[in-house]
């Protein structure tokens, strides 16, 4: 699968070392252009390139992981959506420095990126979890449950089968309306760090 992110950060950075020794390959993209990602390329070896936001948004899967107020400015920055499985791993905050909440008493964070992004089929998705938790990309790994919503329900699948390839459990929460307020920052389910022994059956 050709994975394509929007934003270059620690989540993005996450997923693609998890992908990238099955096989898969990505393309990283931020605001400031493919030449300010060739150090993170280098790191990242064989399978790894870096594009624009257009490029990474023609990938077969497209993973949003910009910061929250960079959100609106990367989805408008690809402008054709239709059709794209969009992958939205952002939290809406108010500010990180310190952190604080926006408000989440309305539409959840990932209804508004379905709003910013006609025609894509979104799925909420690594938002959940501290990517320090994660970041073991040994074969050994805990198997974390990483919940997934979304309106879609093949788009649903590719990434749920991808979190159960690179050896994680997806657990669904169904809709972006209801799943995905348990799961955006500030629901039940954020923060919350479950972990499966091999013995579990679901």
């Amino acid at each position: 699968m050709k994975i394509g992110f929007i934003g270059a950060g620690t989540v993005a950075k996450t997923i693609a070392k998890h992908v990238l020794p099955l096989g898969h390959r990505v393309v990283l993209s931020n605001s400031r252009g493919p030449e300010s990602l060739a150090d993170l390329v280098a790191e990242l070896g064989s399978g790894a390139a870096a594009g624009t936001a257009k490029e990474a948004a023609e990938q077969d899967l497209v993973v949003l992981a910009a910061n929250w107020a960079s959100v609106q400015a990367a989805l408008f920055s690809v402008g054709d959506w239709t059709g794209r499985i969009l992958v939205d791993t952002t939290n809406r905050v108010a500010s990180s420095q310190p952190l604080a909440l926006g408000d989440i008493s309305g539409r959840t964070s990932s209804e508004i990126v379905a709003d910013l992004a006609p025609g894509a089929k979104v799925v909420k998705a690594f938002n959940s979890v501290l990517m320090s938790w994660i970041s073991d990309f040994s074969p050994s790994k805990r198997k974390t449950a990483l919940f997934v919503s979304g309106d879609d329900a093949d788009a649903k699948k590719v990434v749920s089968d991808l979190i159960e390839e690179i050896g994680f459990c997806s657990l669904d929460l169904g809709s972006l309306a209801v799943g995905g307020r348990f799961q955006q920052l500030g629901g039940p389910l954020a923060g919350v760090n479950l972990t499966f022994s091999e013995r579990f059956v679901l």
